[in-house]
C-alpha cells in the first residue's frame, strides 16, 4: 500500500510540475482584484476562436514549464475570447483590432505592456519579463518619447510598443523622428512601414511606400513589394467605403476609388477579392470558396504568396474534390514561382487530403529540408510525414 501511495504522490507531483500557464476562469472584476491583493499584474491572451497563430500559442507554448512556471508565478492569466460575453467590451476598451494580442494590465485595469504576435518559448518569456521590467513597459516608453528622447533605437523600440498598442498617431510621430535620422532602409522598416499603414491606411505612409519604392527595392524582393502595394490600396479603398459611423459598407464607393488604383477593368476583381477576405473572416467558408473559384480562373497572373494562402484556406477549409484539385494547381504554381517551406508544406497537405500519399510523403520531406535550410519550425510537416 504505501508502495502504491508513493507512486500515486510521485505522479501527482510530475503532473503537477509539467503543466504550463494555469489561465483564471473568474469575471475580469475578480481577477483585476486578485492582481490587486496579490500585488501582480494580469496577463491576458486576447484571442478569437478563428484566430491560427493563437491556437498555435494555446497548443505550442502555453503548456510549457517554462512559460507555467514564469507566468504563474508573476501574473495573474485569464484567456478571453474577444468576440464573446466580457471579451467584446474588453477589445473596445483596450483597443484590440489583431489577434492574438497580449495585454499586461495592473490592478486598476491600465494597460502597461502589450504586444501581439506568435511566438517562440524564448520570445514569449522574454515578453513576460519586459512586462515586469519598469524600463521596458510600454506606459514608461510612451512617457519617455512625450519628454523628447529621440535615440534612433529607443524610437524603433517606441514605434513596436505604439503599433502594438494600437496608438497609431504616436507611431506616426515616433516614425518621423526615426526616419529624419536615416539614410537607408533596413528590411526590419519596411516591416515598421507595413505594421503603420495597416492600422492607418489613408495616412502619409502609404506616400511614404510609394516614393521610397527604389529604397525598398534593395531590401526585399520586387514580388513582396508589389504584393504589399495592392494589400496597402486595397485597404486604402476599404477605408473609404465603409461608413463607421452607419457601419455600412458601399460597393459602388469601392469600386470607384478601385478604378483611381486598379483601373476600370481590375477594379471588379479586386472587389471580389475583398469579399473572399471578409467571407473567410466570417467563417462562411462554402461563400470564400466560391469566390476564390472565380478569383483565381487565371492562377499564373498571381503570386506565389497569393497562391499559397489560398490554397492552404482550401486545406483547411474546403472539402469538395474537385475543388481541392483547383488548390493543388494552385499550391503548384506556387511553388513553381517560388519554392520554400511553406508552399512546399501546403501541397504536401493537400496531396494528403486528397489520398495523394506518394506525392504526399515528396513534399512533406522536400518541405522539411526547406525548413532546416531557413532554420524554420517543421514540427507540424514531421507529424504529417510520419502519418503517411
Amino acid at each position: 500500500m504505501k508502495k502504491i501511495a508513493m507512486f500515486s504522490f510521485l505522479l501527482m507531483s510530475i503532473f503537477t510540475l509539467c503543466q504550463g500557464i494555469k489561465f483564471d476562469e473568474g469575471s475580469f472584476a475578480n481577477i483585476l482584484a486578485k492582481a490587486k491583493k496579490e500585488n501582480k499584474l494580469v496577463f491576458i491572451d486576447a484571442y478569437t476562436s478563428w484566430c491560427a497563430p493563437c491556437k498555435l500559442m494555446a497548443k505550442n507554448i502555453f503548456p510549457l514549464q517554462s512559460v507555467g512556471d514564469y507566468y504563474n508565478s508573476n501574473f495573474v492569466n485569464a484567456k478571453i475570447d474577444m468576440e464573446k460575453g466580457e471579451g467584446k467590451t474588453l477589445a473596445k476598451r483596450y483597443a484590440v483590432t489583431s489577434f492574438p494580442t497580449y495585454l499586461f494590465i495592473n490592478g486598476d485595469g491600465e494597460v502597461v505592456h502589450r504586444f501581439g504576435s506568435s511566438l517562440s518559448e524564448a520570445e514569449f518569456l522574454q515578453l513576460g519579463k519586459d512586462a515586469t521590467d519598469p524600463s521596458k513597459q510600454f506606459s514608461l516608453i510612451k512617457k519617455k518619447f512625450e519628454k523628447g528622447e529621440k535615440d534612433p533605437i529607443f524610437l524603433n523600440t517606441a514605434i513596436v510598443a505604439f503599433l502594438s498598442t494600437g496608438n497609431s498617431d504616436l507611431a506616426e510621430k515616433a516614425m518621423d523622428q526615426y526616419f529624419k535620422q536615416k539614410s537607408d532602409i533596413s528590411e526590419d522598416d519596411v516591416d515598421l512601414i507595413a505594421s503603420m499603414i495597416y492600422q492607418k491606411p489613408e495616412g502619409k505612409y502609404f506616400d511614404f511606400f510609394i516614393t521610397k519604392k527604389d529604397n525598398i527595392l534593395k531590401v526585399i524582393k520586387p514580388e513582396s513589394y508589389n504584393s504589399y502595394e495592392k494589400t496597402f490600396k486595397t485597404k486604402r479603398i476599404v477605408a473609404k467605403s465603409y461608413d463607421k459611423k452607419t457601419n455600412k459598407f458601399s460597393e459602388s464607393i469601392f469600386l470607384t476609388e478601385a478604378e483611381k488604383y486598379f483601373g476600370k477593368e481590375k477594379a471588379p476583381q479586386v472587389l471580389l477579392q475583398y469579399k473572399a477576405g471578409a467571407a473567410l473572416h466570417d467563417k462562411n467558408y462554402s461563400g470564400y470558396e466560391n469566390l476564390m473559384l472565380q478569383i483565381l480562373q487565371h492562377p499564373a497572373s498571381f503570386s506565389s504568396a497569393e497562391l499559397n494562402t489560398a490554397a492552404w484556406n482550401f486545406f483547411e477549409h474546403v472539402s469538395n474534390p474537385s475543388s481541392l484539385e483547383k488548390a493543388l494547381a494552385w499550391a503548384r504554381e506556387s511553388v513553381r514561382k517560388s519554392e520554400g517551406y511553406d508552399n512546399a508544406d501546403t501541397l504536401a497537405n493537400l496531396y494528403h487530403k486528397t489520398g495523394d500519399k506518394n506525392n504526399a510523403k515528396i513534399w512533406a520531406e522536400k518541405a522539411i529540408e526547406l525548413a532546416k535550410s531557413s532554420n524554420r519550425d517543421y514540427s507540424e510537416t514531421e507529424k504529417l510525414l510520419k502519418s503517411l
